[in-house]
């Protein structure tokens, strides 16, 4: 294997990779004020005044589809000289995302397009993604001599039954919810079935199947992991015991996750270099607000980052910016400019909606409240409303209810890790999200709203959220009044937000690159690559680390 060049600055070796770290963490301290801003409070804390006012001053005449391209590093003439250097550097900084030529990387690796049997049930994007990393998997596999795969972060079984029934591995998938379990084993013999008949009628007949074995377990630490590994694998007989990862038994095994969730990607790759039996891993991260963090939310070796040891020395921390490492630039640039103009309003009245608890309820304000998604619930109204309007998709455009699905990349366990925020770009409340124990009941009664002007609908979006933290108006609120404080700063927030955003592909490649130095600090033995094996169109999480053992361990 080989990896892809990234920008003008290497990641070939542990040398080169520490380089672009501490390229990132030079450029990054400075902007610490934007980085950990949470625009909740971009009204109350008059934030723009924090950003060059040249850079402000232009901006706010700016047109909206230029906003929604700063994310992906895209400048315009006319921007002031130190506003597109800004960018231009940001940028030179990013790994690459445009979908690596695989076929270069790993000769011989045998992809085609899944049949309508085993892609039953997949959205446009999960197929891609299985394709993509089934044939990357059965090629990493064959070049180890693996005798089995486990799928860690399974969800119902999409990748392990491709793996299983197409490439012919044995597979173990391992995931949390014992739903997935059943849904995996459902729809395993349902292509089962299929393969059967398709079997009977060819020369094959006679040869078995590989049906993969689900296991239901909550993987908490490396060792856990490692007890899964670490037990003689066959087709057909899964034997799962709880003991170390010492005894050689002759397995050889290939951990493999797609958009396993938060510390998850960060336990399969531990467990590559703790487990003998492993000897080759294939991960694509997601979700990293979910990764605990080295004195912030976690202490111990066990934390998710970060990964390398240079980076623990360093004691650079992150703490809620991961957060802003979920943002997606290519879910940014495929907004329809009326959808990015209607997200940059809702974000508005979210921030204007803490001026209001911040008069009017300060004893709330303790609590860092969470509205859900109010912004988004009166959104889908309007387009019901509206059928005609422009938020509606357009043809080679996103629709809105596609980047709420996926504005920050992708997870196939939505209601174990989805963060709970206001409104889209999926990441408008930034603050612990603590509701009042009695306002679920409350919410259903909340009324809902077409968009029918700024002002009213402002309004609504206040009452659904006081409804939502179980807070009658008081007498004396003045919703207007509020209002009437923040509207001409309003279309701040877009620029404001727009530059914020172009933060995150940096600080998802920062997380990557912290992963990849943790394998490449292990020496000579371990080969390592960092490679974007997906569309980041159609996944914005496209990058893949790719390692193997070249000696044993």
């Amino acid at each position: 294997m080989s990896s892809n060049g990234c920008s003008k600055y290497s990641c070939e070796t542990a040398s080169e990779t520490l380089d672009r770290i501490n390229a990132i963490v030079d450029f990054l301290r400075p902007y610490s004020f934007l980085t950990d801003a949470h625009v909740v409070n971009f009204f109350k804390d008059r934030m723009w005044e924090a950003i060059d006012k040249e850079w402000m001053d232009c901006l706010r005449k700016e047109a909206v589809e230029n906003l929604l391209q700063i994310p992906a590093g895209v400048v315009q003439d006319h921007w002031p000289a130190s506003l597109k250097k800004f960018i231009v550097n940001l940028s030179s900084l990013v790994l690459p995302r445009q979908q690596q030529d695989l076929q270069t990387v790993l000769p011989g690796m045998n992809m085609t397009s899944l049949n309508s049997v085993l892609s039953t049930g997949m959205n446009w994007k999960k197929k891609h993604e299985v394709e993509v990393l089934s044939a990357v998997v059965d090629s990493i596999a064959n070049s180890v001599g693996a005798n089995a795969i486990i799928d860690v972060g399974s969800g119902q079984g999409s990748l392990a039954q491709v793996l299983s029934f197409h490439y012919q591995h044995a597979v173990v998938a391992i995931d949390a919810c014992s739903h997935h379990g059943r849904v995996t084993d459902a729809r395993a013999e349902q292509i089962k079935k299929y393969y059967a008949a398709q079997m009977r009628k060819s020369v094959s007949g006679n040869r078995s199947l590989t049906v993969p074995k689900t296991v239901t377990c909550n993987v908490m630490s490396i060792d856990m992991l490692k007890a899964l590994a670490d037990t003689p694998l066959h087709k057909d007989n899964v034997s799962l015991l709880q003991s170390s990862c010492n005894a050689d038994n002759g397995s050889s095994l290939v951990l493999a996750g797609l958009h396993a969730c938060g510390d998850l990607s960060v336990t399969m790759l531990k467990t590559f270099m703790e487990c003998k039996e492993v000897k080759a891993v294939v991960s694509v991260g997601c979700c990293y607000n979910l990764l605990s963090e080295e004195g912030f939310n976690h202490v111990g070796s066990q934390c998710g980052f970060p990964m390398s040891l240079v980076l623990y020395l360093l004691a650079f921390h992150l703490e809620k910016v991961r957060d802003l490492a979920c943002q997606s630039a290519e879910r940014w640039k495929c907004l329809e400019n009326d959808a990015g103009l209607h997200n940059f309003e809702l974000h508005a009245f979210r921030a204007a909606f803490q001026m209001l608890l911040s008069v009017y309820y300060p004893e709330v304000m303790s609590t860092s409240p969470s509205i859900g998604r109010q912004g988004k619930a009166l959104r889908r109204r309007q387009q019901r409303v509206v059928p005609n309007s422009s938020l509606h998709r357009k043809e080679n455009k996103c629709s809105l209810s596609e980047i709420n699905s996926h504005m920050t990349g992708s997870c196939s366990h939505k209601k174990s890790t989805e963060l709970e925020t206001d409104d889209s770009f999926d990441m408008v409340l930034e603050t612990t999200s603590i509701t009042n124990e009695n306002s679920s009941n409350k919410a259903t009664k909340c009324e809902k709203s077409e968009f029918i002007g700024n002002y009213p609908l402002f309004h609504k979006y206040c009452l659904s959220g006081l409804c939502r933290l179980g807070l009658e108006p008081l007498k004396e609120t003045d919703i207007h009044g509020i209002w009437k404080q923040v509207e001409s700063f309003a279309e701040l927030i877009g620029p404001y937000w727009s530059l914020r955003a172009a933060f995150g592909p940096l600080l998802e490649t920062f997380l990557l690159l912290d992963r990849l130095l943790f394998l490449q600090e292990q020496g000579s033995s371990i080969e390592a690559v960092m490679l974007p094996i997906f569309n980041p169109a159609l996944s914005p999480r496209n990058v893949a680390i790719i390692a193997k053992k070249l000696t044993q361990m």
